[in-house]
């Protein structure tokens, strides 16, 4: 079997329709439809109920999913083994939000570096669409986001939660703010924002991360909400501000990983990300 037919039909999965996963695989939609139907071929099975909704996976489809993971984990583990430094015996991959690296994950790799000094780790940023499609075609081990999406054989874990304050580049700003930038920190986020504000206009600056919206805020000025984790360092040093009177939002962050892989090494990683997880939420008080 071509491992280019599972790479696509995980692709769909994850997808949930054929256009997103040609996007997503750089391809056009008519290969990815031939693709599903020389595996479909192949098989003797239909594996998706196409419909207006999108591409649904039938109980064919189910079940061919936890193979073409292995399939496709497979490849992926030579590739990881066949390049290991000498003196590691395994690796892994996580990537998560860039937010997430901001003092929590760095203590997680240096926790990993102590209780596991013999698997080698590749880290990533990410956003959720990506990082999930690699995690249901298992180039990903474990994911950290805040807007995670149910996938078979993915388990769906609560970390902690991040408190978002509305901060300021000048304490005398006047808010509702024109120079506000709005992060895309996910649904829930914005819900809150919504019912709280909702009279203030669409921003004319918007960011798909709270790195990116920082960067802005300190060369021009304005307003942004953001994790108090990750502004804590330019509160003090009094080059951002509260913005006085505003609501506080809570954004969950969670940890996404397969839930059929029982390997010691990725179970260990799940034990520290939850260790460091009861210390985040400690320290965030």
């Amino acid at each position: 079997m071509d491992i280019e037919f599972a790479r696509t039909f995980l692709a769909v999965a994850a997808a949930g329709n054929f256009v997103g996963a040609a996007t997503r695989l750089h391809v056009t939609q008519s290969t990815v439809s031939a693709r599903i139907q020389a595996l479909e071929t192949q098989l003797g099975a239909r594996l998706f109920r196409r419909g207006r909704g999108g591409a649904e996976l039938t109980v064919e489809g189910q079940r061919f999913l936890r193979h073409a993971k292995t399939l496709v984990q497979t490849l992926e583990q030579a590739r990881h083994d066949v390049g290991l430094p000498a003196g590691f015996q395994g690796s892994l991959t996580l990537a998560a939000r860039i937010a997430l690296w901001e003092g929590y994950l760095p203590r997680w790799s240096a926790w990993m570096q102590q209780e596991a000094a013999d698997i080698s780790l590749r880290m990533e940023i990410g956003m959720e669409a990506e990082m999930m499609q690699g995690l249901v075609q298992g180039t990903i081990d474990i994911a950290l986001m805040y807007t995670p999406e149910s996938r078979p054989g993915l388990g769906i874990e609560r970390l902690f939660d991040e408190t978002l304050l509305l901060f300021s580049t000048d304490p005398a700003r006047a808010w509702p703010d024109p120079g506000y930038v709005d992060i895309d920190w996910g649904q829930e986020f914005h819900a809150q924002f919504s019912t709280h504000y909702p009279d203030v206009p669409p921003p004319a600056r918007t960011a798909n991360i709270g790195w990116l919206a920082m960067q802005c805020l300190q060369q021009s000025g304005g307003s942004a909400y953001l994790p108090i984790r990750i502004a804590r360092r330019l509160l003090q040093e009094k080059r951002l501000f509260r913005v006085e009177g505003s609501p506080a939002f809570t954004m969950p962050a969670y940890m996404v990983y397969p839930t059929d892989r029982a390997e010691k090494n990725l179970a260990t990683a799940l034990r520290g990300l939850r260790e460091l997880a009861v210390e985040e939420q400690r320290l965030a008080k």
